[in-house]
């Protein structure tokens, strides 16, 4: 499959593009948040990946193929199933991400939406997971898509439906996160591999007894984080667990997360599992494979404390939303941790990426301030730590969602993020860097 290059030529106020060859990307300058004298970060050229491109999803194979999925501005095709507001994009390239191929997962129909997971087994199999599950067939269960790759990405099979054991389910309680329809839970960021051959993956939504009301869209019920494991390649699952019973934290619940296995040191087999609430992330971490989890508490990287808003108020003093002042309203002057992700090195280092919008919802009329951005931080002792923190972008217009993988090189990692969001006028796409991680 033959690359062919992307060219992009909007120019963004703020911003002047680099040539980099046939490239045009904004130029972006990680800053070291903090450091300490193990790890030392070396950044290859920034480059455009997909341009209309935001939230990315991605995986990188053992062949160091990338594929990366984002959303388009095109209205997706009509179906009966739910579907997400925009359609996507997917694009694959074989050089290290030099050239990027478009690519249709289900020609003539909506592609499978990856944010809900996509994992190479080790036989060498691609599964990609579409993020929205709803009511099965049966009561208590669910049902979603997933597509099939044997061949490195070259040729993709599906979709076959696959289905979720879903004990004391509730499809119907909720809106979506902006008071529309929404009869579905969804599945989120990874799966992956258990020693023995099991899949492992998350789904936010809502049991029984779900009831509390997010703070800035009362239509919207909290929702809780659950886990859940396959035994025959991901077309059935069956329930493990809740991460907690109580998914009444902060403005969102326990949302979008993301679940990945520590492979070496004192943790080896640990999970581990950063969730999203609307404003500081989540981590609860299980030793018996998922079956009991440590109780949901918060993390700050470095300094980026959200609650921090001496640091923004008189940035966002003539800013409204919803005819409020911002800084008048106790919800809305929060900043948030959104989408984040973790990828387990073959070497053991633990890679977390995240985004932090200041504040959480004002972000987009005002963008500026220099914690609002998408940043990696990196664990050398399985998670108990983050003494590395990068800040990749700041002070830019983006959505904050980005994705990290390693490739076929050990410790050097690929990871994207967007740049505008979907009512932005000057522009929107995707676009990534490598970054090498080195032991001093």
């Amino acid at each position: 499959m033959a690359g062919v290059p992307f060219v992009h030529t909007t120019l963004f106020p703020g911003k002047q593009p680099v040539a980099q060859g046939q490239w045009n990307v904004a130029q972006n300058t990680p800053v070291t948040v903090i450091a300490d004298d193990r790890l030392k970060f070396e950044y290859g050229e920034e480059r455009l990946v997909l341009d209309d491109g935001l939230q990315p999803s991605m995986l990188i194979t053992r062949n160091d193929t990338i594929v990366v999925q984002a959303q388009n501005h095109n209205k997706p095709l009509p179906q009966q199933r739910i579907y997400y507001p925009f359609a996507v994009d997917t694009v694959v390239s074989r050089d290290k991400g030099a050239t990027w191929q478009k690519v249709a997962l289900l020609p003539g129909k909506n592609d499978i939406n990856i944010e809900g997971g996509i994992v190479q087994l080790k036989d060498g199999t691609i599964l990609g997971l579409e993020t929205y599950v709803t009511p099965g067939s049966k009561p208590d269960t669910g049902e979603s898509l997933m597509f099939y790759s044997t061949d490195d990405m070259k040729t993709v099979k599906g979709p076959v439906t696959v289905t979720f054991d879903i004990p004391d389910s509730n499809f119907y309680a909720s809106s979506d996160d902006g008071g529309r329809p929404h009869v579905a839970m969804r599945l989120h960021r990874r799966i992956f591999e258990m020693p023995n051959g099991d899949l492992m993956t998350t789904i936010y939504g809502w049991q029984k007894g779900d009831k509390s009301p997010s703070d800035y869209e009362v239509r919207m019920i909290k929702t809780r984080v659950m886990v859940f494991r396959s035994s025959n390649k991901g077309r059935h699952w069956k329930y493990v667990s809740s991460i907690t019973t109580m998914p009444q934290a902060q403005t969102e619940g326990f949302g979008e997360p993301v679940l990945n296995r520590v492979n070496k040191g004192k943790h080896a087999g640990r999970l581990i599992c950063f969730m999203r609430t609307g404003r500081e992330l989540f981590k609860a971490y299980s030793d018996n494979e998922g079956r009991t989890w440590s109780n949901p508490e918060p993390i700050q990287f470095a300094d980026r404390d959200v609650y921090a808003t001496e640091k923004w108020r008189e940035m966002f003093k003539d800013v409204k939303r919803k005819g409020i002042p911002v800084v008048e309203n106790a919800v809305e002057i929060i900043g948030a941790v959104v989408d984040p992700d973790l990828c387990v090195l073959r070497s053991g280092l633990l890679v977390a990426a995240f985004g932090i919008r200041i504040p959480a919802k004002a972000c987009w009329q005002k963008f500026n301030h220099p914690w609002n951005g998408n940043y990696i931080a990196v664990s050398s002792d399985g998670g108990d730590t983050w003494s590395n923190v990068q800040q990749l972008t700041s002070g830019i217009p983006t959505t904050h969602y980005m994705a990290v993988e390693e490739t076929k090189e050990d410790n050097k990692i690929f990871v994207v993020y967007d740049w505008g969001w979907w009512g932005y006028k000057e522009g929107r796409y995707t676009y990534g860097r490598a970054v090498t991680i080195r032991k001093q």
